[in-house]
Protein backbone atom coordinates (compact mmCIF):
# COMPACT_ATOMS: atom_id res chain seq x y z
CA UNK A 1 0.00 0.00 0.00
CA UNK A 2 1.52 3.10 -1.40
CA UNK A 3 -0.09 5.21 1.52
CA UNK A 4 1.17 3.06 4.55
CA UNK A 5 4.60 3.14 2.96
CA UNK A 6 4.91 7.19 2.63
CA UNK A 7 3.32 7.57 5.95
CA UNK A 8 5.83 5.05 7.32
CA UNK A 9 9.08 7.08 5.63
CA UNK A 10 7.83 10.36 6.88
CA UNK A 11 7.05 9.61 10.45
CA UNK A 12 9.19 8.66 13.15
CA UNK A 13 8.53 7.92 16.45
CA UNK A 14 7.79 9.31 19.50
CA UNK A 15 4.66 11.07 17.27
CA UNK A 16 1.16 11.58 17.68
CA UNK A 17 -1.18 11.05 14.51
CA UNK A 18 -4.77 11.26 13.92
CA UNK A 19 -7.28 10.08 11.28
CA UNK A 20 -9.75 8.03 10.64
CA UNK A 21 -7.62 5.51 8.51
CA UNK A 22 -5.35 4.89 11.19
CA UNK A 23 -6.61 1.02 11.17
CA UNK A 24 -6.61 0.85 7.65
CA UNK A 25 -2.92 2.33 7.25
CA UNK A 26 -0.95 0.88 10.50
CA UNK A 27 -0.70 -2.52 11.97
CA UNK A 28 -0.57 -3.72 15.60
CA UNK A 29 3.34 -3.15 16.26
CA UNK A 30 3.30 -0.16 14.91
CA UNK A 31 1.54 1.82 17.54
CA UNK A 32 1.85 1.80 21.21
CA UNK A 33 -1.58 3.44 21.91
CA UNK A 34 -4.97 4.30 19.70
CA UNK A 35 -7.63 6.80 21.13
CA UNK A 36 -10.66 6.64 19.57
CA UNK A 37 -12.66 10.29 19.80
CA UNK A 38 -16.31 9.13 20.66
CA UNK A 39 -19.34 11.94 20.38
CA UNK A 40 -23.26 10.85 21.21
CA UNK A 41 -24.83 10.15 18.01
CA UNK A 42 -27.16 12.98 18.10
CA UNK A 43 -24.90 15.44 19.24
CA UNK A 44 -22.86 14.52 16.34
CA UNK A 45 -25.72 15.00 14.17
CA UNK A 46 -26.58 18.48 15.28
CA UNK A 47 -22.56 19.25 14.89
CA UNK A 48 -22.34 18.33 10.96
CA UNK A 49 -25.30 19.67 10.19
CA UNK A 50 -23.81 22.89 11.77
CA UNK A 51 -20.82 22.06 9.65
CA UNK A 52 -23.52 21.33 6.02
CA UNK A 53 -23.08 17.85 6.34
CA UNK A 54 -26.44 16.39 4.71
CA UNK A 55 -27.64 13.22 3.44
CA UNK A 56 -25.81 10.20 2.44
CA UNK A 57 -22.28 11.67 4.05
CA UNK A 58 -24.37 12.84 7.32
CA UNK A 59 -26.34 9.79 7.56
CA UNK A 60 -23.17 7.43 7.37
CA UNK A 61 -21.44 9.34 9.82
CA UNK A 62 -23.74 9.63 12.65
CA UNK A 63 -24.28 5.69 11.74
CA UNK A 64 -20.70 4.98 11.94
CA UNK A 65 -20.47 6.67 15.49
CA UNK A 66 -23.92 5.46 16.55
CA UNK A 67 -22.29 1.21 16.20
CA UNK A 68 -18.24 2.06 16.67
CA UNK A 69 -17.00 1.39 13.20
CA UNK A 70 -13.73 3.33 14.10
CA UNK A 71 -13.41 2.07 17.90
CA UNK A 72 -14.67 -1.96 16.35
CA UNK A 73 -11.87 -1.25 13.21
CA UNK A 74 -8.96 0.13 15.92
CA UNK A 75 -9.64 -2.30 18.18
CA UNK A 76 -9.69 -5.62 15.69
CA UNK A 77 -6.44 -4.34 14.38
CA UNK A 78 -4.39 -3.18 17.41
CA UNK A 79 -5.97 -4.90 20.14
CA UNK A 80 -8.37 -3.92 22.90
CA UNK A 81 -4.89 -3.11 25.10
CA UNK A 82 -3.96 -0.28 23.21
CA UNK A 83 -7.45 1.37 22.36
CA UNK A 84 -8.75 4.06 24.88
CA UNK A 85 -12.24 5.42 23.77
CA UNK A 86 -12.81 9.43 24.99
CA UNK A 87 -16.48 10.32 25.08
CA UNK A 88 -16.30 14.16 23.37
CA UNK A 89 -19.92 14.64 23.53
CA UNK A 90 -20.00 17.20 26.63
CA UNK A 91 -16.29 18.39 27.30
CA UNK A 92 -13.46 20.59 26.32
CA UNK A 93 -10.79 19.68 24.06
CA UNK A 94 -8.42 19.77 26.88
CA UNK A 95 -10.25 18.03 29.02
CA UNK A 96 -10.66 15.18 26.16
CA UNK A 97 -6.65 15.08 25.99
CA UNK A 98 -6.29 15.23 29.40
CA UNK A 99 -9.09 11.93 29.61
CA UNK A 100 -6.76 10.09 26.91
CA UNK A 101 -3.13 10.89 28.44
CA UNK A 102 -4.25 9.91 31.36
CA UNK A 103 -6.06 6.42 29.89
CA UNK A 104 -2.32 6.43 28.49
CA UNK A 105 -0.20 6.41 31.02
CA UNK A 106 -2.11 4.40 33.44
CA UNK A 107 -2.67 2.06 30.42
CA UNK A 108 -6.53 1.77 31.68
CA UNK A 109 -8.49 0.38 29.05
CA UNK A 110 -11.76 2.05 28.17
CA UNK A 111 -13.70 1.14 25.42
CA UNK A 112 -16.60 3.82 25.92
CA UNK A 113 -20.48 4.00 25.86
CA UNK A 114 -22.56 1.32 24.02
CA UNK A 115 -24.69 4.08 22.27
CA UNK A 116 -27.32 1.66 20.60
CA UNK A 117 -28.62 1.18 24.00
CA UNK A 118 -28.97 4.58 23.50
CA UNK A 119 -31.57 4.43 20.69
CA UNK A 120 -33.65 1.35 21.72
CA UNK A 121 -36.94 2.40 19.35
CA UNK A 122 -37.27 1.85 15.39
CA UNK A 123 -38.73 4.84 16.11
CA UNK A 124 -35.52 7.13 17.50
CA UNK A 125 -33.41 4.95 15.11
CA UNK A 126 -35.24 6.60 11.95
CA UNK A 127 -34.94 9.94 13.51
CA UNK A 128 -31.60 9.78 13.84
CA UNK A 129 -30.51 8.33 10.85
CA UNK A 130 -32.73 10.05 8.48
CA UNK A 131 -34.36 13.99 7.49
CA UNK A 132 -31.27 16.37 7.57
CA UNK A 133 -32.95 18.57 10.44
CA UNK A 134 -32.58 18.40 14.14
CA UNK A 135 -35.85 16.77 15.78
CA UNK A 136 -36.01 18.00 19.35
CA UNK A 137 -38.17 14.44 20.05
CA UNK A 138 -34.61 12.45 20.16
CA UNK A 139 -33.10 15.09 22.83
Amino acid sequence: MRLRSSFLKEVRPPAVVYGHLLPYVLRRGEVSAVVVLRCEPYVLRVRLLSRGYKGDKLRENVEAELVGVLLSESIRVFGKDRVYAVDTTRTTPESAAREAADAISRRRANIGPDWLSHYDSPEKLVSLLSADSTDPALT
